[in-house]
């Protein structure tokens, strides 16, 4: 699989404009999948052309939680690409083609969701030869509670996405590979506790597994 992290608050790819906010784009098991659209639409679709991704190949969107800094860039995307959208329970319904998500779901085979968790937000989950890989919004369920329900799945392997004032960092301690993103307050203190686990974020980074 390999994910692509087009919207974060700094750039990986010179070529890419940072600001606050999430989206990635999840290829894998022959699928495309936008996960959260970023704070702004205009930013979303220019690092999209700067990546050569076209809207027009992404099959389904996934909203991790209905927060500005992660649909802001939706209406702009569907106004190229009207795809499904897996929306959590808690979130507003944001288009015709909005499917609710409450408890894990199957999106794609060897694709789910985590389901809305602690009422507020899902995380995607990929099976992968390495083990599961999660995308997370901001976690705001709790890193812990998002492992813990991608675990019913399989030995999860990587960690991608938000991980907010996520400080029990030894909950990190079975991962392969943690690259903490956008609203992560203690980047530091992982990268310093798992350099060998730790991968960098921004915009325009690709990570291939």
């Amino acid at each position: 699989m390999k994910a692509t992290i087009i919207y974060d608050n700094t750039a990986w790819d010179q070529r890419l404009t940072p600001d606050w906010g999430f989206a990635c784009l999840v290829e894998a098991h022959g699928r495309s999948i936008l996960f959260d659209t970023g704070a702004r639409g205009d930013v979303l679709l220019a690092n999209m052309a700067a990546l050569a991704i076209s809207p027009a190949d992404i099959e389904a969107v996934v909203i991790s939680h209905d927060h500005w800094d992660h649909t802001g860039g939706l209406d702009a995307f569907l106004s190229r690409q009207p795809a499904n959208i897996y929306i959590p329970a808690s979130c507003r319904t944001m288009s015709d083609r909005a499917v609710v998500i409450g408890d894990m779901t199957k999106i794609f085979d060897n694709i789910y969701s985590t389901g809305e968790l602690r009422n507020i937000e899902q995380s995607l989950t990929i099976k992968t030869d390495k083990g599961i890989v999660v995308i997370a919004g901001c976690s705001h369920s709790g890193v812990d509670t998002i492992l813990k329900s991608a675990a019913a799945i399989g030995p999860v392997y990587a960690l991608i996405g938000g991980l907010h004032g996520f400080s029990n960092f030894g909950a990190l301690e079975d991962l392969s590979m943690v690259c903490p993103t956008h609203c992560t307050q203690h980047i530091r203190e992982i990268k310093d506790r798992y350099p060998e686990k730790y991968m960098e974020g921004g915009a325009g980074r690709m990570i291939e597994m």
